[in-house]
C-alpha cells in the first residue's frame, strides 16, 4: 500500500498498482486505515489501572513507571517458588509482520524464562494436515487462478477475506471457468459461484473421500503422477472405497448428486484448483479434512500445470530465518508450553506452577478466545498480573494492570512474507508514532534493560531485525535483499514466472513425493492415512446433545471485520449494524422467530444475544453469526465465543470454533429492530 504524507500527517492510503497480485486494490477494511491510525479512540500514553478489573478505569503514568514495574513484578515472580513459567505471553496477528511479531519479543521471554505459547488458535490443524501431504505450506501461485477452468473454493469466503484471490476467480470466471464453493453457508462468495454445496461443519474429509472414490471407481485418475510422485495410493484407495456416493450424502447432508457432479467435474475439467482455507480446519477432524483435500489435486495430475494444484497457504516458500529472529538459544531450561487456544482453561489451572502473570500483545483473548466465561474469569483474578500492549482499549485491555500504548503499521518497520502470494514486503514507516506509542520491538528492547539481559541481541535495531529475517542465501531469496525492499516495497521470490511447484514431484517431503500415507504421523501414533474424523458435537456423534442443541453453530468472520481488529472503528461498525444470527426459514419457523427479533443463543458454556434474520442462506439445522464483535460493542456484553468450546482439533491442537451445538430462542419479538 502507498501512503501519502502530508506535514507529517497521513493524508491519503491507496493499493500500489504496480504490485502484480494486489493491482492497486485494497480490501475494505485496509482501504480506509487511515480511521485506525487517527482514530480518536487511540492508546496514547501508558497507563495504571485504578478501577476494579475489567471496569476499564486507568491513570496515565510515564514509560519509565510502566517498564519499572513490570520489571520488578516479573523479577519477583521469576525469583519465586512458582519461577519464570508462570509468566506467559499472549500475542496473535494483531500484526503479521516478522519483526513486530516474533522477533524481539520471543527473545525477551525465552531469555526470561516464561511459558511458551502454543498459537493455534487460527491455522495450526490446517497447516499440520497440509503438511503431512505435501511436506510444508507451499502451493498454486495465486495470480494463477485466472486460468483455471474449475476451481473449487472450499472453506473460504473471498469476498469477504481474499479480494485480491477473488478477482483472479472472476476473470476465470469470464473466460469460462466452473465455480464450486463448498461451504455450510451461502456466503457472498457461495452467491456468486456457479453451484454451492451447503455441506454439515465438520463433514469435508466426507466429502473429500467420495470424490476419491468416484475418481478411482470410474478410473478419472492421473496414473502415470501417482506412480512417479505419490505414496501409499493402494491404501488410500482401499479407504476410499468404503465412502459410497450414499454414505457420504448422508453424512454431509446433502444430495448424491452433489457427490457425483462434483467428482466427476474435478475428474474431467483441467486444469483445476483448490483453494481451500481454515473454515473446514475448525472442528475437532479439522486436520484431517485438510489431509484429505491435499490429496486430491495429485490424484489428478493437477500439479502438472501452474492453473491446476490447491492452495491453502504459500508461507512457506518464505525462507524466513526464524531462529535468527527468534533466539531459541536464549531459552533457559525446558519450559511448559500453554496452548492459547485453551487459555481459560489455564488461567484457571491452580496446578504447579500457576500462571501469576501475563503479558498479551497482537492479541486480544477476551473476545477472540473459546468459553469466554473461562476466559474472563481467569482475567479477572486480583492475583493476575496483567500487561497489555495495544493501539485501542479492547475488552481484554479493561483488564490490564499495566497498559501500553502500541503503534499501528503506518508508524513502524517490518518486514512481511505472505500466506497468500509470492511477494516479500518491506513495511516503510509513514508517519512517527502518535504520542508515546511504541513497536513491539522498542517496548521489549527497553523491558530488556530494565531486567538487566545484556546480551547483545537486545540492541538489535529493528533495521538489524529485518536484515536476520530472510534467509538471503537462500536460492528462493536469489536477488532479493532488505535494502532494495525497502526502495521498492515488494520484490517477488526467486520462483519462476509460471510457478508450478510440484509439476515434477519434488514435494518437500521426506520420500520427495505426495505422501498418502505418513510415516512421521504413524511414528506420532496417528493414523498414517487421511481419515473421516467428524465433530465432537453434532447429530451423528452426540445423540444426547443434539437433542438438547440441536443446531450447528459457525461463526464467520463479518465483512467489516478481522478477527477483532477492526471490530471497533464506528464507521464498519454502522456497516455491520448489530450482531445478527442467520437462520433458516424451517428452523425459524420451529422456534416463532421472524427477521428482528431478538434472540439468545445458548448452551451448557454459555450464551448471547443478537438479531435474527430469518434468510436460506443458512441451512437447516446450522446457525451463522458473522463475527467477532468486540464484546463491550455487543447487545449484552457476550459475543460468539460465549458458546464455543476449548476442544481441540485432531492435528495442530487447534481451536474447533465449528465444533458447537446451539439452541436459540426469541427473547423480545416485539423489540423487533430492522437488519
Amino acid at each position: 500500500m502507498l501512503v501519502t504524507v502530508e506535514n507529517g500527517k497521513a493524508v491519503e492510503i491507496r493499493g500500489d498498482p504496480t504490485h502484480p497480485t494486489t493491482s492497486g486494490k485494497l480490501c475494505t477494511k485496509v482501504a480506509r486505515y487511515l480511521d485506525r491510525t487517527y482514530s480518536a479512540d487511540r492508546i496514547l500514553h501508558p497507563m495504571r489501572r485504578i478501577g476494579r478489573k475489567g471496569a476499564g478505569r486507568f491513570a496515565r503514568i510515564s514509560w519509565d513507571e510502566a517498564l519499572q514495574e513490570i520489571a520488578e513484578r516479573f523479577a519477583a515472580i521469576a525469583a519465586s517458588h512458582d519461577g519464570p513459567q508462570s509468566i506467559v505471553p499472549y500475542s496473535y496477528c494483531g500484526t503479521m509482520g516478522l519483526i513486530q511479531g516474533s522477533s524481539m519479543d520471543r527473545r525477551f521471554f525465552h531469555r526470561l524464562g516464561a511459558s511458551l505459547l502454543d498459537r493455534t488458535i487460527c491455522a495450526t490443524a490446517g497447516k499440520a494436515g497440509w503438511v503431512s501431504v505435501i511436506g510444508a505450506s507451499v502451493g498454486m501461485d495465486l495470480e494463477q487462478f485466472e486460468n483455471s477452468r474449475l476451481i473449487l473454493i472450499w472453506g473460504s469466503n473471498p469476498i469477504t477475506s481474499n479480494l485480491h484471490l477473488w478477482t483472479r476467480v472472476q476473470e476465470a470466471k469470464r473466460r469460462g471457468a466452473r465455480l464450486v464453493a463448498i461451504d455450510p453457508y451461502r456466503s457472498a462468495t457461495a452467491e456468486k459461484c456457479h453451484e454451492h454445496i451447503a455441506l454439515l461443519p465438520g463433514t469435508d474429509a466426507a466429502l473429500a473421500f467420495g470424490v476419491m472414490h468416484l475418481l478411482i471407481a470410474e478410473n478419472r485418475l492421473d496414473r502415470d503422477y501417482i506412480d512417479r510422485y505419490t505414496v501409499g495410493f493402494e491404501a488410500l484407495a482401499a479407504r476410499a472405497a468404503e465412502w459410497t456416493s450414499a454414505r457420504v450424502a448422508d453424512t454431509c447432508g446433502i444430495p448424491v448428486e452433489q457427490v457425483l457432479r462434483l467428482a466427476r467435474d474435478y475428474g474431467t475439467i483441467k486444469p483445476a484448483a483448490i483453494r481451500l482455507n481454515y473454515g473446514m480446519q475448525r472442528a475437532y477432524g479439522g486436520g484431517n479434512a485438510v489431509r484429505a483435500v491435499a490429496c486430491l489435486p495429485a490424484l489428478v495430475g493437477a500439479w502438472r500445470d501452474p492453473a491446476g494444484g490447491a492452495l491453502l497457504s504459500s508461507s512457506g516458500t518464505f525462507p524466513i530465518d526464524h531462529v535468527a529472529l527468534e533466539r531459541p538459544d536464549l531459552m533457559r531450561g525446558a519450559p511448559r508450553t500453554i496452548n492459547m487456544s485453551a487459555i481459560g482453561d489455564a488461567l484457571l489451572d491452580p496446578d504447579d506452577p500457576p500462571i501469576r502473570a501475563i503479558f498479551v500483545y497482537n492479541s486480544n483473548p477476551l473476545a477472540v478466545a473459546p468459553d469466554s466465561a473461562k476466559v474472563t474469569q481467569g482475567f479477572a483474578r486480583d492475583d493476575l498480573f496483567c500487561v497489555v500492549h495495544e493501539i485501542f482499549q479492547t475488552d481484554t485491555a479493561d483488564y490490564a494492570d499495566i497498559l501500553l500504548p502500541a503503534t499501528t503499521q503506518l508508524e513502524q518497520t517490518d518486514i512481511h512474507s505472505s500466506y497468500g502470494h509470492l511477494y516479500a514486503l518491506a513495511n516503510n514507516p509513514a508517519i512517527a508514532p502518535l504520542g508515546e506509542a511504541l513497536p513491539n520491538t522498542e517496548v521489549f528492547r527497553r523491558l530488556a534493560a530494565k531486567m538487566g539481559f545484556d546480551e547483545p541481541c537486545f540492541s538489535d535495531s529493528d533495521e538489524a531485525l529485518a536484515q536476520q529475517a530472510y534467509r538471503w542465501a537462500d536460492p528462493r531469496a536469489q536477488g532479493l535483499d532488505w535494502e532494495t525492499l525497502k526502495r521498492d516495497g515488494w520484490q517477488r521470490l526467486n520462483v519462476p514466472t509460471a510457478y508450478a511447484p510440484f509439476s515434477q514431484g519434488n514435494f518437500p517431503t521426506s520420500s520427495r513425493k505426495c505422501e498418502f500415507w505418513s510415516e512421521k504421523l504413524r511414528a506420532q501414533g496417528h493414523d498414517p492415512l487421511p481419515e473421516v474424523v467428524l465433530p465432537r458435537e453434532s447429530a451423528a456423534t452426540n445423540t444426547a446433545l443434539a437433542a438438547r442443541y440441536p443446531l450447528a453453530f459457525i461463526s464467520p468472520p463479518a465483512r467489516n471485520f478481522l478477527n477483532s481488529s477492526f471490530a471497533n472503528l464506528p464507521g464498519f461498525v454502522a456497516e455491520e449494524k448489530t450482531p445478527r444470527l442467520e437462520i433458516h426459514p424451517d428452523d425459524a419457523h420451529q422456534r416463532g422467530i421472524t427477521t428482528g427479533d431478538v434472540v439468545r443463543i445458548f448452551n451448557d458454556r454459555g450464551s448471547f444475544t443478537v438479531i435474527a434474520r430469518v434468510t436460506n442462506r443458512a441451512r437447516r439445522g446450522v446457525v451463522v453469526a458473522p463475527s467477532i464483535w468486540w464484546r463491550k460493542l455487543a447487545l449484552d456484553g457476550e459475543n460468539a465465543n460465549a458458546v464455543t468450546g476449548q476442544a481441540l482439533t485432531d492435528l495442530g491442537r487447534a481451536a474447533t470454533f465449528y465444533d458447537c451445538l446451539v439452541e436459540v430462542a426469541s427473547i423480545h419479538a416485539k423489540d423487533r429492530q430492522p437488519l
